[in-house]
């Protein structure tokens, strides 16, 4: 019996072949998009509406929390950094949170997207969430996990990546 090799393993995403395990693989990270997309968009909005989180202090704010983290952090000084402007810090975390949920659910940008989704959670878990005991209960660790295969492989299917890209590979047929 002789077999033969398969090249086109994933095929296009508009090609009517390939079973249903190409068509899964192909489609497997649309999913994962979607909750972080999803959780990142409602994070940015729910900081950015909660009257008590854009504070400098008081129960709830953001400068709070991070005086409360500061010395069970994995690195003191990036709460300093932080502290020197609480609100401006928490601006700037709910409009990269919304920037980045927003790219990674269109699929724009997708892989810096993702990059800028690892970073944050990366940031957090280094300070709010590094004291969890067990580590494991931080959850923060767990969002830069699944940020590692967005930016490994972006947003090939069902994007505005992918529809970019589409598109410039006929324009580049036509010449």
């Amino acid at each position: 019996m002789t077999h033969r090799m398969r090249t086109d393993t994933y095929g296009t995403p508009h090609s009517g072949g390939g079973d249903w395990r190409e068509t899964a693989t192909r489609y497997a990270l649309v999913p994962l998009r979607i909750f972080l997309g999803v959780t990142f968009i409602y994070a940015g909005l729910d900081k950015l509406t909660d009257g008590a989180f854009m504070k400098d202090s008081g129960s709830g704010s953001i400068g709070d929390m991070m005086r409360a983290v500061r010395d069970s952090s994995a690195i003191p000084a990036l709460v300093d950094l932080s502290l020197k402007s609480p609100v401006g810090f928490g601006y700037a975390i709910a409009f990269g949170e919304l920037a980045v949920g927003i790219g990674t659910l269109l699929g724009l940008l997708a892989r810096l997207a993702a990059l800028g989704g690892a970073l944050i959670s990366l940031s957090l878990w280094l300070t709010v969430s590094w004291a969890s005991d067990p580590y494991y209960y931080g959850n923060d660790l767990a969002y830069l996990m699944a940020w590692i295969p967005l930016v490994l492989a972006g947003a090939p299917v069902l994007s505005v990546d992918a529809a970019l890209r589409a598109r410039r590979q006929r324009a580049g047929s036509h010449h």
